[in-house]
């Protein structure tokens, strides 16, 4: 991201993913394994096409997810979290946690049960699946350069 409205950690991180729409692309791909368009599209959140597009771009953009041809068919992309947007695991699973904590109408699901008693074991858990799934492509040397 170019031009950020302060020199805040905080703010400089919302300047790249702190609107809803990202944050909810990152948990299709990190937490409910959505790869492509078609997929992001079928959220129950009813994203709208053009601001997926947008989203997609930004995240790609900002070395948060990586876009590949889809080896299974030509005309479609796939995407996939780079080692920057793995890193935003434990962001990710803070905000689900508090989410069902203070809002009754959000219980906790399958993941949410889990983290009541085991949080550290599942956050590493996440972390060596979804390293195991980085594009041959997408080294840590190329999200530095």
């Amino acid at each position: 991201m170019e031009k950020t409205r302060s020199d805040c950690p905080i703010s400089c991180s919302l300047d790249v993913f702190g609107d809803k729409w990202s944050l909810l692309i990152i948990r299709d791909v990190m937490l409910r394994g959505k790869l492509s368009y078609s997929e992001f599209l079928q959220s129950e959140e009813k994203i709208a096409s053009n601001i997926l597009v947008n989203r997609l771009s930004v995240l790609e953009a900002e070395q948060i997810l990586t876009k590949q041809v889809s080896p299974t068919n030509k005309s479609k992309f796939i995407y996939s979290l780079t080692e920057k947007g793995i890193d935003l695991l434990p962001i990710i699973i803070e905000i689900m946690d508090w989410g069902a904590k203070y809002n009754a109408q959000c219980p906790r699901k399958e993941i949410g049960q889990r983290l009541k008693t085991e949080k550290a074991e599942f956050v590493k858990e996440y972390f060596d699946k979804l390293k195991k799934q980085l594009p041959a492509s997408v080294s840590e040397n190329e999200l530095q350069g």
